[in-house]
């Protein structure tokens, strides 16, 4: 049976990695790993940035298993480990991030982007355009990142206090646009 024909749930491979099953984190690596690795990359064209972070995302689930309270999707739980361990590996680095982004050439869509930019072409797309830089930049770091208050706050340079009111001034003006 290959990885992609393994019948175990994303929870159940949890549970035997919790106890100690080597097999289980490589049945979740291969399942998972290709995603997060483009996903990581949207973010940061390093490929050796990419491949550690991706690598400590598996290795903080083969230290931490029962870390995942059971919220939500694994994949969500993966990628919450994956971007802050991004986080984490750039910010005493941000000269090179900074030439990084001046490097980063212009990826292929992934399927998210892919739907995003369906949604981008809708009613939620122009509501969003509408937003003012420093709201999108707030809903893109909670909503679209999944980055918590304090993290999206670190990211853009902001008091959290000021990520939450902004975020919601951008509930109420997207409400308001999408009525």
């Amino acid at each position: 049976m290959t990885v992609d024909q393994d019948p175990r749930a994303d929870r159940d491979l949890l549970r035997e990695i919790a106890a100690g099953d080597r097999g289980a984190l490589h049945t979740l690596f291969a399942r998972h790993q290709p995603w997060l690795a483009a996903r990581v990359r949207q973010r940061c064209s390093d490929p050796e940035v990419v491949a550690e972070v991706v690598n400590d995302t598996f290795l903080v689930v083969w230290q931490k298993p029962r870390s995942y309270k059971g919220d939500g999707e694994v994949a969500a739980w993966l990628w919450g480990i994956a971007i802050r361990t991004l986080l984490h590996r750039l910010r005493p680095r941000k000269p090179v991030v900074e030439r990084l982004v001046r490097l980063r050439q212009e990826p292929e869509p992934s399927a998210e982007e892919a739907v995003l930019l369906a949604v981008e072409h809708g009613d939620v797309g122009d509501a969003l355009q509408r937003l003012s830089p420093e709201l999108l930049a707030v809903v893109q770091a909670t909503v679209l990142d999944g980055l918590t208050t304090r993290e999206a706050a670190a990211l853009l340079g902001i008091p959290s206090g000021t990520v939450k009111s902004r975020m919601s001034r951008a509930r109420l003006e997207l409400r308001e646009a999408l009525l």
